[in-house]
């Protein structure tokens, strides 16, 4: 459960803010898009590897 601590006088919207960050983080809406359809494990393990090279390529670039 998520719970956002609101001081005396603070902003609501600071407030609603606060609570969409902790639940981006949750990372729920991403589990549950996921989730949505089955994708077979060899789809997952190449997407992986392709993103693993497109992390790499970034931090060469860095350099």
């Amino acid at each position: 459960m998520i719970v956002v601590q609101v001081k005396e006088g603070e902003n609501i919207e600071r407030a609603l803010k606060k609570f969409k960050r902790k639940f981006e983080k949750t990372g729920v809406v991403k589990e549950l898009r996921a989730r949505q359809q089955f994708d077979k494990p060899s789809v997952l393990k190449r997407l992986a590897k392709e993103h693993a090279v497109y992390v790499q390529q970034l931090h060469r670039e860095e350099d």
